[in-house]
C-alpha cells in the first residue's frame, strides 16, 4: 500500500485560460488564481494560497518549513492529514515548491516548464522568431 505522503508527484493538471481577463498578473490574489488553476475545489485552493505563503515566508526568514513539521502545518491549514498531503503532492508535481534536506522551497520548475511549453509552442509551431516572444 503506498502512502499518501509518498504517493507519486512527477505531474499535475493546469487549467490554462486563453482570455487575457482571465491572466494571474491582473488578478487581485494572484496566488489564488494560481491555485485555482490548480485545485478544482476554493477550499483547498485557498488552503494552497496559504501553504505557499508560509514556503515564502519561512524562505525569505531564513527559516525554511521543516518537512517534520508535518503536524503543525496541518493544524495552522486546518486539514487532514490526507488533505494535506494530496496538496502538497499537487504542489510538488506542478513544480511549484521542492523539498531539498527535509525543508519546503519554493522551486523554478514550474516557471522553467512553462516558459519552455511557451518558447516551443511560438517558435516550433507558430513559426515566429524566438526573439519576437
Amino acid at each position: 500500500m503506498t502512502h499518501v505522503k509518498n504517493a507519486p508527484r512527477t505531474a499535475t493538471t493546469l487549467k490554462i485560460r486563453s482570455k487575457s481577463e482571465y491572466w494571474i498578473s491582473r488578478s487581485k490574489d494572484p496566488y489564488l488564481e494560481l491555485m485555482l488553476r490548480l485545485f478544482q475545489d476554493e477550499r483547498t485552493a485557498r488552503r494552497g494560497r496559504d501553504f505557499l505563503n508560509m514556503v515564502e515566508e519561512g524562505q525569505r526568514k531564513g527559516e525554511p518549513l521543516k518537512t517534520r513539521d508535518w503536524k503543525r502545518m496541518m493544524e495552522d491549514l486546518g486539514v487532514s492529514r490526507s488533505a494535506f498531503y494530496f496538496m502538497r503532492n499537487k504542489l510538488l508535481g506542478a513544480g511549484l515548491i521542492a523539498v531539498r534536506s527535509g525543508e519546503y522551497r519554493l522551486s523554478g520548475m514550474f516557471s522553467r516548464d512553462l516558459a519552455d511549453m511557451s518558447r516551443w509552442w511560438w517558435t516550433a509551431v507558430m513559426r515566429n522568431d524566438p526573439e519576437a516572444l
